[in-house]
Formats: structure tokens, C-alpha cells, sequence
């Protein structure tokens, strides 16, 4: 796919707010249509079992929504990020540390997703000519266009020392609503959206709160939806309390019967892809 340099009046309005605007920028593929929300997504790419399951169920419930999923191309959070919006169907755009020709992407392990990327009618983005080798020092200016295009910022995961508390830093200079998930108390990956959370952050455990913080009305997917006709009379019941999400003990002190009648009715509708566990929290599919 051709590589073409951007005419500034064409450049996403968001990026021409930031204060060390590109002198070039460099494209392959396709924007998003006009309107759509940006959510930049970074983190560790030392990315744990955690970060990865909570990165691609909180960008899978995006899905069918005018969102485009902004990220580094890099190992671990940044490659998560985008191979979950690919699966959902949505936009995503790509901006490595390196040029965009096939010759130079980085990292060369990530250029089959680059690919698919550009496939699904994403796009390539970098201010480096096209090509243009990575260098280390380069990529917190990099990590600026993520920011810069960005309407919020999720930290999945940071260490101590690594390069996303800069990026996370950047949101804050650029005016952009910085987004964290929680981890465990002790975890070395939690040092970073823990930092922020405490410095004002905002938390995010669930989808509904992404679009919150990208300010689109959430459609009730629950709502209207036809009651599975061929369950039995405990599966009705829990799949009736699960209108919202519930903890096991939730499911149990809202319904009435024996504990393990209604969890065997919970297994029930978890085998046939009715409900599902996610953060501690029972909801339909």
C-alpha cells in the first residue's frame, strides 16, 4: 500500500493542538471517518497474563461503537491493543518508531500485524521519512503523536522505569483525559496506573467507562434482548438477575433456591456462551 506525506489540512484536528507539532507526517492506509473517538492505548510490552486479559475485554466491549484504537505497533500492551480492535472490528491506527515502508517497520516480529492493520482499513502513521530506521532515543517523540491524536490515553500496565509513565505524563501537558486499570497491591506492573490513579487518574474497570470518558452515549445491548426460550427454570432465574453485571454472592442473595442448584445453572448458561466472568463480575453475552 502506497506511502503518501499528509497535507497539513488534512492532519486529525486533535494533533494540531499539541505544541511540537511534526514537520511531516507520513500515511498509509485509511483515517477513521470524521467524529470518530481516539483512544490511545499503552503500557508495558513486558505485558503480564493480567494486563493482556483486561486489554482486550475492555477493547472487545467497544465494539460496534465510532472508536478508533491509537497505539505503538510495540511488543506486549501496544500489539494487544491492536489485534483487539482488529477482532471486535474496529478502526485502529499504528504508529511505529521507524518509517512505514515494509523494509523498516518496527518491530520486525509485529510487520505481519502492521499488515493485517492496513487489511482491515486501518492506518500507518509515522513523522519519519519512510525509511527511516528506529533509533531508541526517538520514540518519546513518537509517543507524542500518540498522545497528540488522542481524545483519552489508557495505561494497561508500567513499571517503575519504563517509557509509559512519559506517555502518560504527555496527556496530562495536552489537556487528554488519562485512564488507568488497577492491579494488584505489591505488583511491579501496577507502579504506573497506580501513581496516576492516585494523582487524579481516572479508573477504569469495564467498557462502560471508556466511553464515558470519550463522552459517547452507551447503548443498552441488554436491553430488548429475547429471552432464551429453552432454559430451565434456575437458569431463567439467574440469567433474569444478570440484567446487570453481579458477583456470584450477588447472584445467590438476589435468587431464590439451593446455592448449588443456581450454580449449576450458572455453569449451564457459562457452557452454552450465555454468560461470562469477567473481573470478578457475572454478565450476559
Amino acid at each position: 500500500m502506497d506511502i503518501r506525506e499528509l497535507e497539513r489540512t488534512t492532519w486529525p484536528r486533535q494533533l494540531l493542538e499539541i505544541p511540537q507539532l511534526p514537520k511531516k507526517l507520513w500515511m498509509r492506509g485509511t483515517l477513521p471517518p470524521e467524529g470518530h473517538k481516539l483512544l490511545t492505548v499503552v503500557g508495558s510490552r513486558a505485558m503480564t497474563s493480567y494486563g493482556q486479559a483486561a486489554c482486550t475485554s475492555l477493547i472487545t466491549g467497544l465494539a460496534g461503537y465510532p472508536i478508533s484504537i491509537v497505539s505503538g505497533l510495540a511488543l506486549g500492551v501496544d500489539a494487544c491493543a491492536h489485534k483487539a480492535a482488529l477482532a471486535a472490528g474496529l478502526h485502529t491506527i499504528a504508529i511505529p518508531g521507524s518509517g512505514l515502508d515494509d523494509s523498516v517497520i518496527s518491530p520486525r516480529t509485529n510487520s505481519g500485524l502492521a499488515k493485517d492493520i492496513l487489511a482491515s482499513g486501518g492506518a500507518l502513521v509515522s513523522e519519519q521519512e519512510p525509511m527511516h530506521k528506529p533509533r531508541l532515543g526517538e520514540f518519546p517523540s513518537r509517543n507524542r503523536l500518540m498522545v497528540g491524536l488522542s481524545d483519552a490515553v489508557l495505561v494497561v500496565e508500567a513499571g517503575p522505569k519504563s517509557g509509559t509513565l512519559i506517555t502518560a505524563r504527555l496527556a496530562s501537558e495536552y489537556n487528554r483525559d488519562l485512564l488507568c486499570i488497577p492491579h494488584r497491591i505489591g505488583d511491579p506492573h501496577a507502579f504506573g496506573p497506580h501513581l496516576f490513579l492516585r494523582l487524579g487518574a481516572a479508573l477504569v474497570t469495564e467498557p462502560l467507562h471508556l466511553l464515558e470518558a470519550l463522552r459517547i452515549p452507551p447503548v443498552d445491548s441488554a436491553q430488548g434482548k429475547p429471552f432464551p426460550s429453552d432454559l430451565g427454570d434456575n437458569e431463567r432465574m439467574v440469567w433474569g438477575i444478570l440484567e446487570e453485571p453481579k458477583t456470584r454472592d450477588e447472584i445467590l442473595r438476589g435468587a431464590c433456591g439451593a446455592a448449588g442448584d443456581l450454580l449449576t445453572a450458572l455453569v449451564a448458561l457459562e457452557l452454552r456462551g450465555l454468560v461470562k466472568e469477567e473481573f470478578g463480575a457475572w454478565h450476559r453475552l
